[in-house]
Formats: structure tokens, sequence, C-alpha cells
């Protein structure tokens, strides 16, 4: 009897135990840089609480350095379901969510301070229902950085020194129009393709923030940084909004809470890279231009912010300018 009574427990533990294991899913999340960044931080941080706040009924398998796709290819993905979750800069999002292109605007924030403010703030929190609609549900506002520029022909002191780059782009459209305003002839790249290009010559240069041209090693690849910080470029933390629908309350909240812990620990890996980043990259051999006047950028761009003005509303360009 004693030996049937062992027998039993053990076979009850075993169904537990697998209807344990057969109740976890395993979600899938992509990123278009290196897990050793800004992005790969996030995401497994977002991964580890997860887990941990749904005890193990959700698993996150991250995909690193566009294992699944680029970015847009990523947002497509959770459109249509075949991708569940992606950190991704809103470089390619104007194209799914036109409201979010107000931010892409050169020289609106001032700091980090201020452009984190706005995102954590009403503006921000009100653009992120913007994407429920688009069968997205973007979960939270990471961040990506002030976007420098660099190049293989020259340093970049003026706007004029621009004019005639061949430069990778995001595919964006407030991004191109300001940059052909200066003269830059605009090539519009996945982020996966852009070391190829810089390395053989496709285009002269391009432009991403501190903690991207460190990530992707572009100091390889490019001779000359100034630091222009154009625009200030916000990431997003985004679910398939099919999955999303699928978790309970609870989950959601759980999975909402992981993705504020995984900005905390994005915006910490940004600023120790904006720290130590300059440093590094002239000890690694590039030429870098630290003081510019960047009056001389915004003057140059005169006829587009006209454009942006009418396109966006002056009001709104303003709220976002003057937020405190």
């Amino acid at each position: 009897m004693r030996t049937f009574y062992r027998w039993a427990l053990a076979l009850m533990m075993a169904i537990v135990t697998a209807e344990g294991a057969y109740a976890q899913t395993a979600l899938k999340m992509n990123i278009s840089v290196a897990q050793n960044s800004h992005y790969g931080v996030a995401i497994d941080a977002f991964a580890r609480e997860v887990e941990k706040r749904t005890n193990g009924r959700y698993k996150i398998q991250n995909f690193y350095a566009g294992a699944l796709g680029a970015e847009r290819e990523s947002i497509e993905g959770i459109q249509l379901g075949t991708l569940d979750l992606t950190m991704t800069s809103t470089g390619p999002v104007p194209n799914f969510v036109p409201e979010v292109a107000i931010l892409d605007i050169p020289f609106l924030f001032h700091d980090y301070a201020h452009a984190r403010a706005v995102l954590d703030g009403p503006i921000g929190q009100d653009l992120l229902t913007k994407f429920d609609a688009k069968g997205i549900k973007a979960l939270a506002w990471g961040e990506n950085g002030f976007r420098h520029m660099t190049n293989n022909k020259h340093p970049v002191n003026t706007p004029d020194d621009l004019r005639g780059l061949k430069m990778r782009t995001m595919e964006n459209p407030i991004h191109i129009e300001a940059y052909r305003q200066f003269g830059i002839l605009p090539t519009p790249m996945a982020f996966t393709e852009v070391f190829t290009a810089l390395q053989q010559g496709t285009v002269d240069g391009q432009e991403n923030p501190l903690s991207v041209i460190t990530a992707a090693k572009l100091e390889q690849v490019q001779k000359y940084l100034s630091l222009t910080g154009h625009v200030y470029s916000p990431a997003l933390i985004l679910m398939s909004k099919a999955q999303w629908d699928k978790l309970s309350a609870a989950d959601q909240q759980a999975f909402s809470a992981a993705a504020r812990e995984a900005v905390k620990a994005n915006r910490a890996r940004i600023d120790e890279d904006e720290k130590r980043a300059v440093g590094d990259l002239r000890a690694k051999g590039m030429a870098v231009v630290d003081t510019l006047d960047k009056t001389k950028f915004q003057a140059a761009l005169k006829p587009v912010y006209d454009d942006f003005s009418k396109r966006f509303g002056q009001e709104n360009i303003d709220k976002i300018k003057n937020y405190k």
C-alpha cells in the first residue's frame, strides 16, 4: 500500500510538472543592434522581469543584431503576428503611426532630461495610445539618444560641410526632408546593412547616437565624428496587439511593469555610454569635433521648420519645446 501511495504521489507530481511546463508561453523579441548595447540590456532586463512577474508562465526569447529582421520588418511582423515583441527606434515608426513623426523634428529637445520628461509625461503617454488601432501595443518609451554625424570625407564643423555627403539615414520622412535641406544626399537603409555600406564606400557617412556608434563599432569604418546632436531619437518597446489581448489583466500589468524596468536599464546604459564614448572613440582613432555652433545648423533648417509648423501645428511643437 505504501508503495502504491508513493507511486501515485510521484505520478501526480509528474503531471503537475508537465502541466506547468506545458503552460509556459514563449514569446520572441528582436532588436537590430548587438546584445552588448543600450537595447540589449533593456530587452534582457525585460525578459527577466516578465519571467519573474508571471512566475515563469511567460518566457521571452531574445534575438539580437537583426537576427529576425531589421526595424521596419520587426514592426511589420508585430502587426502581422509573426513576431511578438521588439525594441525599435522611431526611425520607421511614422510609416505605421504618423502622429509619432513630430518627435523627429531636429533640435526639438533641449537635453536628455527634457526628452525623458516629455515622453514620460502626458504628451508621450498620449502618443502611446495611437498604436492600438494599428495592431500594435506600445508598452513604453525607451531611448536611442541624440544623433551625431560621422563620415569618411572630412570634419563637419558647419552646415556647409555636409553639402554633397552621401549619408545613410533611417527610413524616416522627417529626417530625410531635414537632411536634404542641409545639402546631404540621404540614402535610406536598414541599420543591419550600414557597416558593410560604410566599409565598401556605398555611402560616405551615417548619423546615430553614441550608444549605437560604439555598439556597432563604427569607428572601424568611419574617420570623423561631429557631435551635432541634431535629432533626439526615442525608442519604443512594442508588442503584438493580438498577443497583448491574450494576456490576463494581471499579466498585462506584469508586462507593463517589466517594460518600465527595461527603460530604466536602457537609459542607465545610455548615460554610461555618453560619459565614456567620446574618449573611447578618440582613443580608437576617430577625429572628433565637439565644439560647433548648433545655431548655424538650426538656421540652415528654417525652410523645413516652416513646413513642419504647417504639418504638425506650431502650438503642438511649442508644447513639446516648452514642456517642463
